[in-house]
C-alpha cells in the first residue's frame, strides 16, 4: 500500500513539474519564438500618425510587436552608426539617410522616399499680429523657437527658409533652440516662444496654436521622409513587411489622417531615391 501511495505521488510530482516546465517553454516562445519584435527609429514627428499604424498593424499581425524609438532624426542616425539594434528608419530628413547609406549600413535596394510634410510658423491662437515673414523681426515676438539644425531637419528647413529671406542674423537675439519638433511645439503652446517653425502635421496636434505662416517650398530642400531597413536588422524580414505596409493605402489613409502626404519624385508612396 505504502509503496502504490508513493508511486502515484511520485508520478503527481512529474506531471506537476512537467507541466509548469511546459507552461515556461509555452510563454518562453510567445515572447521571443512565435512574436517578432520589429525596433523602429522614426523622426518624432510622426508620432501620432505611428501610433495608429502600430495598433491597426498588431491587430492584422498578431505574431509581429512594432516598437518605437522617436526623436530627432539626427540623434536617432547617431545612434544608429554606434550599433543600436534597429531594425528600420524613418528619417525626417535625407542627409541623416545619405550619411547611413554612405557608411553601408541599409539593407540595399530598400530605401523609400516614404512621406512628405510642409514647414509652418505657428503661434498662440489669440497672437494676431503674425501676418508675414518679417513681424518675426518685429517688437511684438520677443521668441522663435525652432530645432537645433544640425540634428533637426525641421530646424535645418527653417534655418535655410530664414536665410533666404535675409532674417536669420536678425532673428540671432530672439532663437529658441530645441531638441526636436515637437519640443517646438511645446514652447509655443507654453508661451515660452511666440512663434516656433514646425511641420503641418505636427500643428495639427497642437493645443490653443495656430498656423501664422506656410513657409514656401522654394525657400528650403524638399522635405521628404526616406525610410529603409537596416543593413544588421534583427528582424530584417519583418521589417520589410512593416515598411511595404506603411507605403500601401492602408498605411498612406492613416498618414493622411494626420497631415502627411505621400513621399517619392512624383508624390507616390514608396518612390524610389
Amino acid at each position: 500500500m505504502k509503496k502504490w501511495l508513493l508511486g502515484v505521488l511520485f508520478i503527481f510530482m512529474v506531471g506537476v513539474v512537467a507541466g509548469g516546465c511546459g507552461k515556461q517553454v509555452e510563454q518562453t516562445g510567445q515572447n521571443t519564438g512565435l512574436q517578432k519584435e520589429i525596433t523602429v527609429s522614426a523622426a518624432v514627428s510622426l508620432k501620432d500618425a505611428l501610433g495608429k499604424i502600430k495598433e491597426n498593424y498588431e491587430k492584422e499581425h498578431p505574431a509581429v510587436k512594432i516598437t518605437y524609438n522617436l526623436g530627432a532624426s539626427g540623434s536617432l542616425q547617431k545612434q544608429i552608426e554606434q550599433g543600436a539594434p534597429v531594425d528600420l528608419f524613418i528619417s525626417a530628413g535625407v542627409s541623416q539617410m545619405n550619411q547611413l547609406d554612405t557608411k553601408g549600413l541599409l539593407e540595399r535596394d530598400s530605401r523609400i522616399n516614404l512621406l512628405s510634410n510642409e514647414l509652418v510658423v505657428v503661434v498662440p491662437k489669440e497672437n494676431q499680429k503674425v501676418k508675414k515673414f518679417a513681424d518675426l523681426a518685429g517688437p511684438e515676438v520677443k521668441r522663435v523657437a525652432l530645432g537645433l539644425p544640425e540634428t533637426v531637419p525641421a530646424g535645418m528647413y527653417a534655418k535655410e527658409s530664414l536665410v533666404n529671406l535675409k532674417l536669420w542674423d536678425k532673428l540671432q537675439p530672439k532663437l529658441v533652440m530645441a531638441n526636436d519638433v515637437r519640443q517646438v511645439l511645446t514652447y509655443v503652446e507654453t508661451g515660452n516662444a511666440d512663434a516656433g517653425f514646425v511641420y503641418y502635421s505636427d500643428a495639427l496636434r497642437g493645443k490653443d496654436v495656430r498656423v501664422a505662416l506656410t513657409v514656401p517650398n522654394n525657400l528650403h530642400k524638399p522635405i521628404v521622409y526616406p525610410a529603409a531597413v537596416l543593413k544588421n536588422a534583427p528582424q530584417k524580414e519583418a521589417a520589410r513587411e512593416f515598411l511595404n505596409y506603411l507605403a500601401s493605402p492602408a498605411g498612406m489613409k492613416v498618414f493622411a489622417e494626420f497631415g502627411l502626404k505621400p513621399g517619392g519624385p512624383a508624390g507616390t508612396a514608396g518612390g524610389r531615391e
